[in-house]
């Protein structure tokens, strides 16, 4: 499950696609408009700065901005920056691994092979998903519905 901090970070990122080139914008402003607390998003920034998704600069003219183009940036990626595997389970996680203490042959796991389903489902969306195409969805859904009702 996304957590408020993945979430908080997809907004972030989302917010910051929308700049203009070189635009840069506030921790303020971003949690203004997302209704997002500014401490806590203060503190995810910093996160996806430190993971290379963002610059920052202080004072004036200063705030963040994305790294990379949105076109470059898997959302799989700043989710898992955030919130840690995408799997469900620790058994059925690629980058975080642990087998359970319960399990007395994990290859016939129902549950865990049910779980590496759901893991392999999510990752096949979101490994797939950049965030220019996320920051395009509610666009794309006007416009749908737009068409579906003429």
């Amino acid at each position: 499950m996304l957590t408020n901090k993945g979430k908080y970070g997809l907004k972030a990122m989302v917010h910051l696609a929308g700049l203009p080139p070189g635009a840069r914008t506030g921790v303020a402003d971003i949690a203004q408009a997302h209704r997002i607390p500014k401490k806590f998003l203060d503190a995810i920034l910093g996160d996806l700065r430190n993971a290379g998704f963002v610059h920052s600069r202080k004072g004036p003219g200063g705030g963040y901005a994305l790294a990379r183009p949105p076109e470059a940036i898997r959302i799989g990626h700043v989710v898992r920056v955030l919130d840690g595997p995408l799997a469900p389970i620790p058994c059925a996680s690629r980058t975080a691994y642990r087998p359970c203490d319960d399990c007395e042959d994990e290859a016939r796991c129902a549950v865990r092979l049910a779980m590496l389903e759901v893991r392999n489902s999510i990752a096949a969306v979101l490994d797939t998903l950049t965030l220019a195409q996320m920051r395009a969805m509610p666009l794309a859904e006007v416009e749908a519905s737009l068409t579906y009702q003429i």
